[in-house]
């Protein structure tokens, strides 16, 4: 693996970093979506299907690639998080009478982290993964 890709995906010294960028990153998403014309303006661009998958597959790689353990315990605890952070998205959309909740969209979130994180349990390399 290409010492750039270690250093960002696997280095145990910026695990933290990882958690936080995914944090912020959700963060991020919240207050976009809840931006009046925002989603709308985006949509010209991308799809629902294509933002949700997009996005939470990203938040999906930064949590798994932030946790401890075995890429089992790694893909349980990303998808567990990717599933909250989807449903508070969505509860939040709630709110706003120019957005509304979906569970579609919760539905992709969780598609995208499964997919992702299945992905990253048969790519990366096994050692790496007990090390970390």
């Amino acid at each position: 693996m290409p010492p750039v890709l270690y250093l960002l995906l696997l280095d145990p010294r910026l695990r933290t970093l990882r958690y936080g960028c995914a944090i912020a990153m959700f963060a991020a998403i919240v207050v976009a979506g809840s931006i009046p014309g925002a989603r709308a303006d985006v949509g010209r661009y991308a799809s629902g299907l294509v933002l949700h998958s997009t996005a939470y597959a990203t938040l999906a790689l930064l949590w798994f690639t932030a946790g401890r353990g075995s890429a089992a315990a790694r893909s349980l605890s990303s998808v567990a998080a990717i599933a909250v952070m989807g449903a508070i998205d969505e509860l939040v959309q709630s709110f706003f009478p120019y957005r509304g909740a979906d569970v579609h969209d919760w539905l992709v979130d969780c598609g995208a982290a499964i997919v992702t994180c299945a992905i990253l349990w048969m790519v990366l390399p096994r050692a790496e993964l007990e090390r970390g």
